[in-house]
């Protein structure tokens, strides 16, 4: 059965590679990308004519014209993968004053799924980017605070979204499925020659299984659930994200920041 799929950060890397997968399987992919030149460049690599939406995850206003675009133009999206992710940046605050990671890798893709929701069915799909690399939220910093490095806001960004999937999984017991999946460490992404100046493992490691937990049979009963690639199977987060006070901290936090109020 077609399905209509929609993934973000799909210029390159492990975004791109999905997409393609997925199109040759024979679904309606949708592309999301900050740059329209590497969306028109990403589209040409695809052997079909993909739908593209531009927009900087890093500005909220934009995540929302983001979601206005897409439900306007599509009554039913039936997978939503919030691939796209920051590390390293020059710029590490937003003009709002905002930490970007926490920006880009939790509060737009929280915002977009919120404000999808109405179009994603109950048997659809949320998968979220997440990592090997957790660590406990400062919420300070979350609101914007406090300063952190570069990994410190990103592994607390990548547990920030796993809290939130486990969290809209609860609020949403009848579906869709909401998923946290770490694709596998140090793949062949431009993040990782980036962040940590090496080639990375191959990318289609990461592709596969963000297809699987897209489509699969095995997903379909794990809302909530954490999928860990590096050990190919589901696992426990970080303990803070099974800490009740830390997680209505950070929900409360992330609720505030996106202007979601559930």
């Amino acid at each position: 059965m077609t399905k209509t799929i929609l993934i973000t950060g799909a210029t390159d890397g492990i975004g791109l590679l999905t997409a393609q997968m997925l199109a040759e399987a024979g679904h309606n992919v949708l592309l999301h990308g900050r740059s329209a030149d590497k969306l028109a460049h990403a589209a040409a690599q695809m052997g079909s004519a993909p739908r593209l939406y531009r927009a900087d995850l890093s500005r909220l206003d934009e995540v929302q014209t983001l979601a206005d675009e897409i439900t306007a133009q599509h009554d039913q999206i039936d997978v939503l993968i919030n691939n796209a992710g920051v590390l390293k940046t020059a710029q590490p605050r937003t003009a709002k004053g905002l930490d970007v990671r926490f920006v880009v890798n939790t509060l737009a893709p929280y915002l977009l799924t919120q404000r999808l929701l109405p179009i994603i069915p109950a048997t659809g799909r949320v998968v979220n980017l997440s990592s090997a690399a957790q660590a406990a939220v400062d919420v300070a910093a979350l609101r914007g605070a406090r300063s952190l490095d570069h990994m410190a806001a990103y592994a607390q960004s990548k547990l920030a979204i796993t809290i939130w999937s486990q969290e809209l999984a609860k609020a949403h017991p009848s579906g869709p499925v909401f998923l946290a999946v770490n694709p596998g460490s140090l793949l062949a992404s431009k993040m990782v020659r980036e962040g940590f100046g090496i080639a990375g493992s191959d990318l289609a490691i990461g592709a596969q299984i963000l297809c699987r937990a897209a489509l699969s049979d095995d997903f379909a009963q794990a809302s909530g659930r954490y999928f860990d690639n590096d050990i190919r199977d589901f696992a426990q987060p970080n303990a803070a994200a099974r800490d009740a006070a830390h997680v209505a901290s950070v929900m409360a936090a992330i609720r505030d920041l996106s202007g979601q109020g559930q």
